[in-house]
């Protein structure tokens, strides 16, 4: 079994090479980048997405998250809420699914809010406008593929996809959504 730390096989930098067509890739920043943007940030990225935007891209116009494609690392979609400072060093605040309309606890103001949408994750992408795909950073969930939204937020739902190579493999393979 790898983990968010393990560098990626041959096979799976072959696949999201495949997967993603050069002409739509965004220039690499390289592992000299990659470390820079992480030592800024204080975290260190999970696999295989650490060596795709080293080694393959830094995103991608065509990409699961169908809106505007795969996003540039630290890049936000056009629809993105602006609820705070992005700090993907920090601590990811979930280990479950949560249905904010279901926590009788939360109010509008609620700094968990917050805390889902800005902490310890990067964005992946945007689908149908206020739904977002984060991939966390640390934490438990670490090198997990979520969905955020204005009513919660959740992993997605088959333990395939949660890495991201399987999200890729999920998308490239033309299956419905994982929302």
């Amino acid at each position: 079994m790898t983990t968010p730390d393990d560098r990626p096989d041959e096979a799976t930098l072959d696949f999201l090479r495949s997967a993603f067509p050069a002409e739509w890739r965004e220039p690499v920043l390289g592992h000299d980048g990659v470390a820079a943007w992480e030592a800024e940030n204080r975290v260190t990225l999970p696999e295989p997405y650490r060596t795709f935007i080293a080694e393959i891209g830094n995103g991608s116009g065509l990409g699961p998250p169908e809106d505007e494609g795969l996003q540039p690392l630290g890049w936000l979609p056009e629809c993105w809420p602006g609820t705070g400072p992005r700090r993907p060093g920090e601590q990811f605040p979930l280990e479950e699914a949560w249905v904010r309309e279901e926590d009788e606890t939360i109010d509008a103001y609620d700094p968990r809010v917050d805390a889902v949408f800005n902490h310890g994750s990067v964005v992946r992408g945007a689908e149908d406008g206020p739904s977002f795909w984060l991939l966390v950073t640390t934490g438990p969930r670490r090198g997990e593929v979520w969905m955020v939204s204005d009513v919660g937020a959740v992993p997605t739902p088959t333990a395939e996809a949660r890495r991201f190579d399987g999200w890729v493999r999920h998308w490239h393979a033309g299956n419905d959504s994982l929302a």
